[in-house]
């Protein structure tokens, strides 16, 4: 009788590892063929995220970059040209590091109303390289082909204006680029126009309240000052709100070294100034800022861009309005 119970407890253990295998095998398909039947394609966090937003979920919704990874370091797969020529609507921000896009359209004669390019959506701000900040490698560049071509073509040489590509870290921007996902995807699916509706006023309502509490931080805080040891993504945020800035190198810098007088600047500015905080973003190491606060006592802190996410942090499916929470108690610390 106890070999019986024993055989039969066997046998339900065994049905139950089969019965647990049988179901991540089918989660794990789930998952694959929502990613082979993606129709809605984004190359950025923030396109996914409010695609995802006015969908309710993320089925048939994919984002290009990896978790975790770099945007600007960004290069295109084979499968990833494929997706994008099937989707049914393809969301960019456009700027220089997806200067790749205009080719892809072009080559693949990819029709211009399935895209989304997110930077025509807003007011746009130059780059702009401030006191004490880290001169790029692209300017130095650029500024070495002026000077060769100065007198030689004279007149004939323009620069091109440079536009800062992190829109979204406006508020403001924000719900502007929400509900333009919105406008295409009832276009792409008139039938589910009320949920869609219903899913962008509830979420860019989330975004008016996060806009209305960085004012308050702003308008209460006695400071309106920040400093970045890092690159500085946030032109459009500080614009928003009236705020003072210096960082060791613009929002697409590729440098990650800062010269002795940078951060001999920074760390000046923040002794005389009286700063709390140094700020570093998201996804880098923040060894810099670490220096800056050994040297002045400041704290360091993560001021978040939301232009990628930790794979930890995608799976849990954060947002960008969790983002931005996040960082109004940042903002609160950093202005004291």
């Amino acid at each position: 009788m106890k070999n019986i119970k024993k055989f039969i407890a066997l046998i339900i253990f065994f049905i139950l590892i089969l019965a647990a295998t049988v179901f991540m095998v089918i989660k794990i398909n789930e998952r694959r063929n929502n990613q082979a039947r993606a129709s809605i394609i984004s190359t950025s966090f923030v396109g996914y995220d409010f695609a995802r937003a006015v969908n309710g979920d993320n089925n048939g919704i994919k984002m290009l970059l990896k978790p975790g990874a770099e945007s600007h370091d960004y290069e295109p797969s084979p499968q990833d040209i494929i997706d994008i020529e099937k989707a049914d609507l393809f969301i960019y921000v456009g700027g220089e590091s997806e200067a790749w896009v205009e080719k892809i359209l072009h080559d693949n004669n990819i029709d211009k109303s399935k895209t989304l390019r997110l930077m025509d959506l807003v007011e746009l701000k130059e780059e702009e390289t401030v006191e004490g900040m880290e001169e790029t490698s692209h300017e130095h560049e650029h500024k070495e082909e002026t000077e060769h071509e100065e007198g030689e073509h004279s007149g004939e040489h323009e620069e091109e204006t440079e536009y800062d590509e992190h829109i979204w870290t406006s508020p403001k921007n924000a719900i502007k680029l929400v509900e333009a996902i919105q406008v295409k995807m009832i276009q792409r699916k008139p039938t589910e126009s009320d949920k869609y509706t219903e899913n962008t006023a509830r979420y860019t309502a989330k975004i008016s309240e996060l806009d209305a509490k960085f004012r308050e931080i702003v308008a209460s805080s006695p400071k309106k000052e920040l400093i970045f040891g890092d690159r500085f993504p946030f032109r459009y945020f500080v614009d928003e709100y009236e705020l003072k800035y210096y960082a060791a190198f613009p929002g697409c810098a590729e440098q990650a070294e800062a010269s002795s007088n940078t951060v001999a600047f920074l760390i000046d500015k923040i002794k005389q100034d009286d700063i709390q905080v140094v700020l570093k973003i998201e996804l880098t190491a923040g060894n810099l800022a670490k220096t800056i606060a050994e040297e002045t006592g400041a704290k360091v802190m993560e001021l978040n861009s939301a232009h990628n996410v930790s794979a930890e942090d995608f799976e849990r499916g954060v947002t960008y309005v969790d983002i931005m929470t996040e960082n109004t108690e940042v903002l609160a610390e950093a202005l004291k």
